[in-house]
C-alpha cells in the first residue's frame, strides 16, 4: 500500500520528499499513520529497484531532495493498478489507495476490471461474526456494539456497491478524469 501510494503520487510529477510524506500521510494517516521509519526505507527500496530517481534540491537546503518516477516506475505503477493483490481488493483502506490512483490506467476497461473485482468481493456474504460457517446479520446479534459494527459495515458496503454499479453501468463518468502516463512526469 505504501509503495503504491509513493508511485501513484509521483506519477503526477516530481515532489520533494517532505511533500510526498505529507500527501501519503493525508491519504492513509487517519487509519494507518505513516512513520519516517516506514516511508524512507520504502523510498530507498524503490530507488534501488530503479523505480524512483532522487535528486538533490540545493535550493531547499541540506539533505533535501526531489523524487521522481522513472519509466520503470511508471510501468510498475500500471502493473500494480491493473492487477492489485487480493488483499488490496478485500481490505477497505488498501482498496482506497488503489482507487486513489486508478485513473492513471489509460483504458476505462482496465479500470472497470479492478472495480468488478471489488464488487464481486463486496457481493459475497460476509460478517464479523458467524454461527458456524453462516455469517450473522445485524438483526441476529444481541450485543448492541457488535450490532453497531454490522450496521455500519452494511451501510458502507451498500453505498460502495451502489457507486460501483453506477460506474460500471455507465451512469458515472470515468474517462474525463483519467491521468494517462504516456508522457514523462516533470
Amino acid at each position: 500500500m505504501l509503495e503504491l501510494a509513493i508511485l501513484g503520487f509521483l506519477a503526477g510529477g516530481a515532489l520533494p520528499g517532505h511533500e510526498l510524506r505529507r500527501r501519503v500521510s493525508q491519504l492513509t494517516g487517519y487509519t494507518r499513520p505513516v512513520s519516517d521509519g516506514s516511508l524512507y526505507p520504502a523510498i530507498n527500496r524503490l530507488t534501488k529497484a530503479g523505480l524512483l530517481e532522487r535528486r538533490a534540491d540545493p535550493g531547499a537546503g541540506p539533505a533535501r531532495y526531489v523524487l521522481s518516477l522513472t519509466g520503470a516506475g511508471r510501468t510498475e505503477l500500471l502493473k500494480r493498478l491493473r492487477k492489485p493483490a487480493d488483499h488490496e481488493i478485500t481490505d477497505f483502506t488498501r482498496f482506497f489507495t488503489v482507487l486513489a490512483f486508478l485513473s492513471h490506467l489509460p483504458e476505462v476497461s482496465e479500470q472497470h476490471a479492478v472495480l468488478r473485482r471489488r464488487l464481486e468481493f463486496l457481493e459475497e456474504p460476509a460478517s464479523f461474526f458467524y454461527d458456524g460457517d453462516r455469517p450473522l446479520r445485524a438483526e441476529e446479534v444481541a450485543d448492541p456494539y457488535r450490532r453497531g459494527m454490522l450496521l455500519t459495515a452494511r451501510a458502507i458496503s451498500s453505498a460502495e456497491r451502489a457507486w460501483l454499479h453506477a460506474v460500471l453501468d455507465g451512469d458515472e463518468p470515468t474517462k474525463s478524469t483519467s491521468f494517462p502516463l504516456d508522457e514523462p512526469a516533470s
